[in-house]
């Protein structure tokens, strides 16, 4: 019997190369509880979606330097979060809270 884990990881890497798809995957990731830790690996997710490598070397980052950085314990630099994003077509964005009073 074939592992649907594998089928789920392909269908993921094909949808995260759309930059609509990986924008609303990672803002999931960022609102959750864990959102520092969820949103690194979301975005390790989409890069590696996207050709690591290929990625790293556009951003002008060594390869296990966006690995460590992506890690679960990684710790980017705004500088390197923004490189990695405009590389996949994305940017960042701060919008108002929606806060229920």
């Amino acid at each position: 019997m074939p592992k649907r884990t594998k089928k789920y990881e392909e269908n993921l890497v094909e949808s995260l190369k759309d930059p609509i798809e990986a924008a609303a995957y990672l803002n999931v990731h960022l609102d959750s509880d864990d959102s520092e830790e969820m949103f690194l690996l979301a975005l390790r997710d989409v890069a590696r979606a996207h050709g690591f490598s290929e990625v790293a070397e556009q951003a002008d980052l060594g390869r296990e330097s966006l690995y460590k950085a992506l890690s679960k314990d990684g710790n980017p630099k705004l500088s390197t979060l923004k490189s990695l994003l405009k590389v996949i077509g994305l940017k960042l964005s701060v919008e108002k809270e929606n806060k229920a009073s």
